[in-house]
């Protein structure tokens, strides 16, 4: 797949996920085969862009390329100052957030409430095209209410305006995460547009991924909670999808491996303490289907010093390996 200049190795994509996809799960994703992880959303108002959350969220220190940022927002011209200033900064691809369906975003009308503004978005849409001299991206849902579906209407809308690639979430923004996502309307979407289609929602192992490529006529796939406390989802899909057979399992010393490398990199971009913090829902979702593994979480989730939460889990993954 290629989107702009850049040739992807596969139609493999992290999902921007608000608090998870920071650089370390960016760079475990990357290594087990994802060829885009898509940053965390960073707000196109002027006055966060100096946060200490917003550096943290653009904080690329040794990821592969292409660097993805996602902007979100809901007024054209912010958000064309936006991409102009992450392109600056390094951002190789500006995905724009039309998806998000949390309350926090959708109440300030950005995120998936854009979807009910359909002109709004084409002056959004085309505005960053203008601004930005790298490749635009979008990310939306299948519209802002089920009887109310315009997935469609808004990818033609996009690809009219210079967008290179669509990824679509199979849920409207009122449906949130509940229910099953809506397949055939990426479907009809990706018969319609010339642009690479991602599908994206409810895909959670190798065959999932397969099933849905089938079913939509897709150009690639988009992956988010599952991709939680498994990085390695990548590796075992894209193993299926070459071959169409499923990779065992990591080892438990792989997974320790994994998590420690996971744990160093939160460290060192949060520091020690928020770090720790930060480490607590990555080390439950890791261990959650392991033996002995809830006890684990909520024992580690008292430990405060990263120094004694490492030890712990190298604790535990040795005693799993032994």
């Amino acid at each position: 797949m290629r989107i702009g200049a850049h040739a992807l190795s596969n139609g493999l994509f992290v999902a921007p996920m608000a608090g998870i996809t920071d650089r370390p799960f960016r760079r475990l994703a990357r290594r087990f085969g994802a060829a885009l992880a898509v940053s965390e959303m960073v707000s196109s108002r002027p006055e966060l862009r100096g946060s200490r959350k917003t550096r943290l969220r653009l904080d690329h220190a040794g990821e592969p390329g292409p660097i993805s940022v996602q902007i979100a927002g809901a007024d054209p011209q912010m958000l064309a100052e936006a991409a102009r200033l992450n392109v600056a900064e390094g951002a190789e691809i500006i995905d724009i957030n039309m998806g998000c369906p949390a309350k926090k975003v959708c109440n300030v009308h950005a995120g998936s409430a854009l979807l009910e503004n359909e002109a709004l978005v084409a002056r959004i849409l085309e505005a960053v095209v203008a601004a930005a001299d790298v490749p635009v991206t979008l990310k939306i849902r299948t519209g802002p209410a089920p009887e109310r579906r315009n997935a469609l209407r808004i990818a033609r809308i996009a690809e009219a305006a210079g967008v290179q690639a669509l990824a679509i979430h199979g849920r409207t923004r009122a449906c949130m995460f509940e229910g099953r996502a809506e397949y055939e309307c990426i479907a009809e979407v990706k018969a319609a547009v010339r642009i690479p289609v991602i599908a994206n929602g409810d895909i959670r192992c190798a065959g999932d991924a397969k099933r849905v490529l089938e079913a939509t006529g897709a150009d690639g796939i988009m992956v988010g909670r599952a991709a939680q406390g498994r990085p390695w989802l990548f590796r075992e899909i894209a193993h299926y999808l070459a071959t169409g057979e499923h990779l065992a399992p990591p080892p438990p010393r792989e997974i320790g491996a994994v998590l420690a490398e996971h744990l160093d990199g939160l460290y060192s971009l949060y520091g020690c303490d928020h770090g720790a913090r930060v480490a607590r829902k990555h080390i439950g979702w890791t261990v959650r289907a392991l033996p002995g593994g809830e006890a684990f979480r909520s024992s580690v989730n008292r430990l405060h010093a990263a120094d004694e939460q490492r030890a712990a889990v190298n604790d535990y993954f040795e005693r799993l390996a032994a």
